[in-house]
């Protein structure tokens, strides 16, 4: 009999996690490594927010908070949503979980079950499989395509799902392929979803505020209020705020949803930190100025990093609408050698000789369910991106 549970039998390391591990090791032995693996802004935690924290500390806000968030974050969260996305949720609609990754395990572990069924757009946010997995349910890739934007199309979601389908996860912008859904790409989705009652949809938003050019934000509810009594609308402070370490995320849905959310997380972490938390209320309630101020700096990054890479030999990389990662092909480098004689035979491969060759970390496309592609993130300074970018086609050139 093992001693471990069927749970661990699916539950692997983040190939993220993986890569980012192994260029900090490289790093202390002494090579020169370029990592662009992780997806964590490279901006501060603004000073507002920071004096918060201070000030809830000093105020003596350091004890046990409610297993869903303080009132105060809570209504702040519901604020937001009808600020900028135009949802009407009450702050018992919302929960406030130790990062939007819990969000989302909170809703998946109290919702499915053996044999249901749960839509994932390919490529994926690696957690979503993770997560679908262990709860013992199905998950459904359906394939997105370079020409569409890595964009699900309505009519492969109509054929995605069965009278088993549970759930749609649906992640704009996107990580890892950067993909943002306007307002009528979403209304295609959402008059799909209107025909199947049954199925719920969450959407991951964490990557909001980072849209560039003319793209405007929208999320599924928005879009069509009919949905609003079967969604799940996930978020946090990470991204937009430069708060990765703060480990706060929210989610607005219906309350019995949200209950559900709140007793599972109450026996298993109950709430997130006090301390993080009003500094969460002066993020979404404080001064807003910085954000475009960092999303400009994200854009000229995209613009560099996207046509550097298209001036590599053998790959292709599509102009992403938002988040901060770049999704680009490497097709045309498959079946060719290095120097030293070893084969690109996948995406892992190449990502792994690049490494060799040029210290420049980043993540293989099959490790999110499409390939032959790898993701870089661009949350890195200019000189980074540049000098990084130099050493991808260095190496693309060298193979034959």
């Amino acid at each position: 009999m093992s001693f471990f549970s069927k749970a661990m039998s699916v539950a692997t390391d983040s190939a993220m996690i993986a890569m980012s591990k192994r260029a900090r090791e490289l790093k202390a032995a002494g090579r020169d490594i370029i990592a662009l693996s992780s997806g964590e802004p490279d901006f501060d935690t603004p000073d507002n927010i920071k004096a918060a924290a201070k000030a809830a500390i000093d105020r003596g806000e350091t004890k046990y908070p409610p297993v869903a968030g303080i009132p105060a974050l809570r209504e702040a969260i519901a604020r937001k949503f009808k600020r900028e996305n135009g949802l009407d949720y009450k702050p018992a609609q919302t929960i406030v979980c130790n990062g939007a990754k819990q969000a989302i395990a909170n809703a998946m572990l109290a919702t499915l079950n053996p044999g249901d069924e749960v839509i994932v757009p390919a490529p994926y946010y690696g957690l979503y499989l993770q997560l679908v997995q262990l709860c013992m349910a199905e998950p459904v890739f359906v394939s997105t395509r370079t020409e569409t934007g890595f964009k699900l199309d309505p009519g492969d979601l109509e054929r995605a799902i069965t009278p088993r389908t549970k759930w749609l996860m649906l992640n704009s912008p996107c990580n890892p392929s950067g993909a943002a859904y306007s307002r009528a790409e979403l209304r295609k989705l959402t008059d799909v979803l209107l025909c199947h009652p049954h199925v719920w949809v969450l959407t991951d938003d964490i990557y909001e505020h980072l849209v560039y050019g003319d793209f405007k934000f929208a999320t599924p509810a928005q879009v069509e209020p009919a949905l609003i009594d079967r969604t799940l609308t996930v978020n946090g402070v990470s991204k937009s705020y430069s708060m990765t370490g703060w480990r706060i995320g929210y989610a607005g849905g219906p309350e019995k949803l949200i209950g559900a959310m709140e007793t599972l997380q109450g026996q298993i972490t109950s709430g997130a930190s006090s301390i993080a938390q009003w500094a969460a209320v002066e993020a979404l309630d404080g001064p807003q100025d910085f954000v475009p101020a960092r999303r400009k700096a994200f854009e000229e990054r995209r613009d560099l990093i996207v046509s550097m890479l298209n001036q590599a030999s053998g790959v292709r990389c599509p102009t992403p609408d938002g988040a901060f990662y770049v999704y680009p092909s490497c097709a045309g480098l498959i079946g060719k050698t290095t120097p030293a004689g070893a084969t690109i035979a996948t995406d892992k491969d190449f990502v792994n000789e690049l490494l060799a060759a040029e210290g420049v970390a980043i993540v293989h496309g099959s490790a999110f369910g499409l390939g032959p592609n790898f993701r870089i993130s661009y949350a890195a300074s200019k000189e980074s991106l540049e000098d990084a970018c130099m050493r991808i086609q260095r190496f693309c050139g060298s193979l034959r």
